[in-house]
């Protein structure tokens, strides 16, 4: 029971509590003592039966996670420990083993200082900061807790096998052709599931960085910035490889690089995974974020698919798969969400998804990119806004001959070029993504917009 006097209010950062999950510096921002208090809160708000705890490989993860366990068994819960796996991998231990919660702790692709939580309810439903975290937030802040008479129990299980087999599920393993594949794990704990994985495949798997080291020697686990795929580039070219792969810390997002050292963007790996699951479910629906390029639609009409285009944000697009029975979802960033997977990400499906295809088309990357895509983006660009909204509403005055819209952001569209103007969730920031169709016309409006934005 709750204790009817007034409690004291917990002291510690708000700024750890994000739109999609909890995240901040080890420990100044967090720690063991906040672990031990998001486990009690997590219990008390969606009063579980079993919390599933899968952890990557940063320094500060095993510390956070007896805390967090700590936190959860006082509060009279049992403890799922599935040890070091991705985070794709505990959405499928949620899912396929039909518990009620699960609690990833991972800062993704930030830095080593970094660490964090990703949490889902039951099927694997990501909680989200209106509907979850900051509910969990306001617990601790305002010491709400119950006290419990029992403590729970640590259930140790190994779920790699089942996990393995779930991933070879959405292909066929012998419809792979050969393939040499180089892949950057980034340290992260994408080295630890490919190996195995690739025993299943007839492809030579070339291995980088793959020594599971939170500190990140190499460097930083996030491929969306072309620096940290410098290496990767370098080492296609060397070993003559078919294509390259590189997946962020936690292994749920993968960006390919083809074997001209050229990298895809999220949205054309999109259209590629797309292209390849409407051969199988034929009038199936495919969601994409609104940044994706025009190629979405078209790829997905011409092969015979339903395309929804979709707000960014993996607690969005999660809900409406749902609702819309959707196949597939894909976002720029190189998050790519499967029906079949829980409805959840997993940059690992995504690869041997494209593999395939590969396979089938009997082409090199290159050439299968090409054939599909005629337009030149900009990729996504930052820049620093005091006040957005004003910002966005003189660039939609700027632009008003266009077709606009405002799904996510401000979307401006002409028949040559388009471009998506989105604010971010944490900082004052403002993400232009501008798609043409020549190269020139690219460059040009580029500046133009910019020039506006940074006025």
């Amino acid at each position: 029971m709750k204790s009817g006097s007034k409690k004291p209010k917990r002291m510690i950062n708000p700024e750890i509590f994000k739109a999609y999950d909890i995240r901040g510096i080890y420990p100044e921002q967090l720690n063991e003592e906040t672990a031990f208090l998001i486990g009690k809160a997590f219990v008390e708000y969606l009063k579980p039966k079993h919390i599933v705890i899968g952890r990557d490989m940063r320094l500060s993860s095993e510390a956070l996670y007896r805390s967090l366990s700590r936190g959860i068994l006082e509060a009279g819960v049992d403890v799922i420990d599935i040890g070091l796996c991705s985070t794709d991998a505990l959405y499928f231990a949620v899912g396929k083993f039909e518990y009620d919660s699960g609690i990833m702790i991972t800062a993704s692709h930030n830095p080593p200082e970094y660490n964090g939580m990703k949490m889902c309810k039951k099927e694997a439903v990501p909680l989200s900061g209106k509907e979850g975290i900051d509910q969990i937030k306001d617990i601790i802040f305002n010491n709400d807790f119950s006290t419990s008479g029992k403590n729970g129990v640590i259930k140790k299980i190994n779920i790699q096998p089942d996990y393995i087999n779930h991933l070879l599920s959405f292909i066929h393993p012998k419809k792979i052709k050969p393939f040499r594949v180089v892949i950057d794990a980034g340290n992260g704990i994408a080295g630890m599931v490919l190996p195995e994985l690739f025993s299943f495949l007839p492809c030579e798997l070339i291995p980088m960085f793959f020594e599971l080291d939170g500190s990140f020697p190499n460097h930083l686990p996030n491929p969306i910035i072309l620096e940290n795929i410098t290496v990767l580039k370098d080492r296609i070219s060397e070993e003559k490889a078919d294509l390259g792969a590189a997946f962020d810390g936690d292994a749920d997002r993968v960006f390919l690089v083809d074997e001209k050292s050229s990298p895809l963007g999220g949205d054309i790996i999109t259209a590629l995974v797309a292209k390849n699951l409407l051969k199988k479910e034929k009038g199936a629906t495919i969601l994409y974020n609104v940044p994706c390029s025009r190629i979405l639609p078209e790829i997905i009409r011409q092969n015979g698919g339903k395309g929804i285009r979709t707000p960014v944000g993996h607690a969005l697009i999660k809900p409406l798969m749902k609702k819309y029975n959707a196949v597939f979802g894909g976002e720029h960033s190189g998050h790519f969400y499967f029906r079949k997977n829980f409805y959840a990400d997993s940059g690992l499906i995504a690869l041997l998804v494209c593999l395939e295809l590969l396979s089938e088309e009997n082409k090199p990357l290159s050439q299968l990119v090409k054939s599909i895509d005629p337009y030149f983006r900009t990729g996504e660009i930052n820049s620093k806004v005091l006040d957005i909204p004003e910002k966005i509403r003189k660039i939609e005055l700027n632009y008003k001959d266009a077709k606009l819209d405002h799904l996510d952001g401000l979307t401006v569209e002409y028949p040559d070029w388009w471009f998506n103007l989105r604010p971010s969730n944490t900082e004052p920031l403002i993400r232009l993504n501008l798609e043409a169709n020549t190269e020139k016309l690219r460059d040009q409006k580029k500046s133009e917009v910019l020039k506006i934005i940074r006025s």
